[in-house]
C-alpha cells in the first residue's frame, strides 16, 4: 500500500516544529550556570562576618585567618592603626585592611610615636601582638581579580538591598554589616562594620 504523499502544510509543519526545538535548545544554552559560592567567604560566615557585625571581632582572630602587617596612618582626625593582609584564594588574590577601634587616649599616644611625620609606618610584630586583643572598626576586602557578584549572593544570600550608585551598584546586607559595590556584575568591594554603625 503506497503511503500517502505529504503536502507543503505538513512540511511546514515539520519546519516550525524544528525552528521550535531549536529556538528552545539555544534558550537554554543561553540562561547563565548556577554560580559556585565562594567557599572561604561562606567559612568566614561564622568567624568573621558574624562576630565583627557584632561588635565583638579581635584583631587576633583575624590575623590568624589572614597573616598580616600592622600600619599606623597619619590622618587630620588622627592617626589610624589598620592591619592589611593579602590572602590567595581559588579565584584569585583578594587585598583586605582593617581599622582598629581606638580610644581617644589611644589616639593621642599614638600622635606622639607618629610625631609630625605624614607617612604611613609598618609596625613591628611585636607590637601587632601586644595589640592582638583590639577589636576591629572596619574590614575592607578587594578582589584583585574579576569576582561575578552572582558568586557573593550564592554565599551568602540575595542583598536586602540593592541601590543603584553614579558608577554601579551598592548591595546592603543590614544583619551582616556588610555593603559590597558592584560594577558591570562583577565585585569590587565588601565592606564591613559592626551592624550598629549601619543605622547611623
Amino acid at each position: 500500500m503506497p503511503l500517502p504523499s505529504l503536502r507543503s502544510s505538513h512540511w511546514l509543519l515539520f519546519a516550525a516544529v524544528a525552528v521550535l526545538f531549536f529556538a528552545l535548545a539555544l534558550w537554554m544554552s543561553r540562561q547563565p550556570a548556577k554560580a559556585e559560592p565562594l567557599t572561604w567567604l561562606v567559612e568566614w560566615q561564622d568567624m568573621v562576618i558574624v562576630p565583627l557585625a557584632e561588635g565583638d571581632l579581635p584583631l587576633a582572630k583575624l590575623a590568624e585567618l589572614a597573616p598580616g602587617e600592622l600600619w599606623l596612618q597619619p590622618r587630620a582626625g588622627g592617626p589610624r592603626l589598620v592591619f592589611r593582609a593579602e590572602q590567595q584564594r581559588k579565584e584569585g588574590a583578594w587585598r583586605l585592611e582593617a581599622e582598629l577601634g581606638l580610644s581617644e587616649s589611644e589616639r593621642a599616644s599614638l600622635l606622639k610615636v607618629l610625631g609630625k611625620g605624614r607617612e604611613e609606618q609598618p609596625l613591628s610584630a611585636d607590637l601587632l601582638a601586644q595589640l592582638d586583643g583590639h577589636r576591629v572598626a572596619v574590614l575592607n576586602m578587594v578582589p584583585m581579580v574579576e569576582v561575578p557578584a552572582a558568586r557573593l549572593a550564592a554565599s551568602i544570600g540575595p542583598p536586602r538591598l540593592r541601590l543603584r550608585t553614579g558608577d554601579g551598584e551598592a548591595w546592603i546586607y543590614p544583619q551582616q554589616g556588610l555593603s559590597v559595590h558592584v560594577l558591570d556584575g562583577k565585585l569590587q568591594l565588601l565592606h564591613l562594620v559592626p551592624r550598629e554603625a549601619m543605622k547611623h
